[in-house]
């Protein structure tokens, strides 16, 4: 088993797969870890849409907004993950807001999604995480109901190629102790 670590470190945004399907029981480990992804008093806000009809992938791609390098990776890839966030739920107590930053739902969505991504990568399935679309023509495509969010397509697939690693900041270029 890989260390945690080193798979955070390895973990890439990969937008070009191999032609091989990822089997059910690889997709349901990557699902599991949504599962424990931690939330706002535990409200599990998340749904999460399995595509694998190149259809409806392609319906998807065309709401991609133009140049984004992930276009071609939402056909591409033998699976796209849809992720949804329930409103009005996370962050919310008695049916009211209660932090200054309103709805939590993005916020669970992100540690969803980095769980998808790090749990991908350690079955080496490949992802990259797409939010420049036009959200609303998506959740159409979809028929995402009222009260929910589409926040994130994630296509994951076996890579075809990775990359090297971008240039990261050093700990003590983002570390503050007792004040900013």
């Amino acid at each position: 088993m890989a260390d945690l670590t080193e798979v955070i470190r390895e973990r890439r945004s990969i937008r070009k797969y191999e032609e091989k399907d990822v089997s059910p029981d690889v997709l349901n480990e990557i699902l599991e870890a949504v599962k424990w992804a931690p939330s706002w008093a535990n409200t599990q806000c998340w749904e999460v849409i399995v595509i694998k009809d190149k259809s409806v992938k392609e319906k998807l791609q065309e709401t991609i907004a133009p140049k984004n390098p992930a276009t071609k990776a939402i056909v591409a890839a033998p699976v796209l993950l849809a992720l949804c966030g329930k409103l009005k739920a996370s962050g919310y107590y008695d049916g009211k807001v209660t932090t200054k930053f309103g709805d939590w739902f993005m916020f669970d969505l992100g540690l969803a999604t980095q769980n998808i991504c790090l749990a991908a990568h350690h079955a080496g399935i490949a992802t990259v995480i797409v939010g420049l679309f036009d959200h609303d023509r998506a959740k159409q495509v979809l028929q995402i109901p009222d009260g929910y969010e589409l926040v994130t397509l994630i296509p994951l697939g076996y890579p075809a190629k990775s990359p090297s690693a971008p240039k990261r900041r050093e700990v003590n270029e983002f570390t503050h102790f007792e004040k900013f």
